[in-house]
C-alpha cells in the first residue's frame, strides 16, 4: 500500500485535489453539524457533548466505508451497457446518479429557500420533543447516510485515489469533531 500512497507524495495535481477536497468536504460538513446540534440540543446537557462525538465517530466508519465501496465501484470501467453507441460504465452510472442527486437536491434546497408559504421550522422549540441518547445517535447516523452521499461523489468525482479521499474526510470530520462543541 505504501507503494501507491509515495507517487502521490510527490505529486502536485494530487496535493491540489487533496487541498481542493479537504475545504469541499468541511463546507458540505457543515450543514450535517448543524443539523447534529439541532438533534442533540433536545438531550440533556449531560448527554450532549458524549452523543455528539459517538454520532459523528460513527458516521466516520460508515462514511469511510462507503468511500471504500464507491471508489471500487468506480475503477469498473469496462462497458455495463450501451446506448446509441454510447458505453456506459459503473462508474458513469455512478457520476450520472451521483449528478441527478445532487441537481435535485439544490432543487429542493432553493424551492424551499424561495417558497413564501410557513412550514414546520426545525428550529422552533416549541415542537422539539425530547429523544433518548440512543434515538439521537440512530438519528444522527442517518442524518449523516443522507449528508455523506454529496461528499462522497464530490470525492470520487475530484480523484480517483482513494488516499487522498480517506485523508480529506478524516480532516473533515476531525474539523466536525472539533466544531461540534
Amino acid at each position: 500500500m505504501l507503494d501507491s500512497i509515495t507517487p502521490l507524495l510527490s505529486d502536485p495535481a494530487a496535493w491540489a485535489a487533496l487541498v481542493t477536497l479537504i475545504v469541499m468536504e468541511v463546507v458540505l460538513g457543515i450543514d450535517n453539524l448543524i443539523f447534529i446540534s439541532i438533534l442533540t440540543n433536545k438531550l440533556p446537557e449531560h448527554q450532549r457533548q458524549k452523543v455528539r462525538r459517538i454520532g459523528i465517530g460513527l458516521a466516520l466508519i460508515m462514511r469511510l466505508a462507503l468511500l471504500s465501496i464507491i471508489a471500487w465501484l468506480v475503477g469498473l470501467v469496462q462497458p455495463v451497457f450501451s446506448v446509441f453507441g454510447n458505453d456506459f460504465s459503473w462508474k458513469d452510472l455512478i457520476l450520472i446518479a451521483g449528478g441527478l442527486f445532487l441537481i435535485w437536491k439544490a432543487t429542493k434546497e432553493i424551492h424551499h429557500n424561495v417558497d413564501p408559504r410557513v412550514s414546520d421550522d426545525l428550529l422552533d422549540k416549541k415542537q422539539a420533543a425530547a429523544i433518548t441518547f440512543g434515538g439521537a445517535i440512530v438519528q444522527i447516523i442517518l442524518l449523516d447516510m443522507v449528508f455523506s452521499i454529496d461528499s462522497i461523489l464530490t470525492a470520487v468525482g475530484m480523484t480517483e485515489h482513494l488516499p487522498i479521499m480517506v485523508v480529506a474526510v478524516l480532516v473533515a470530520v476531525t474539523v466536525m469533531l472539533l466544531a461540534a462543541d
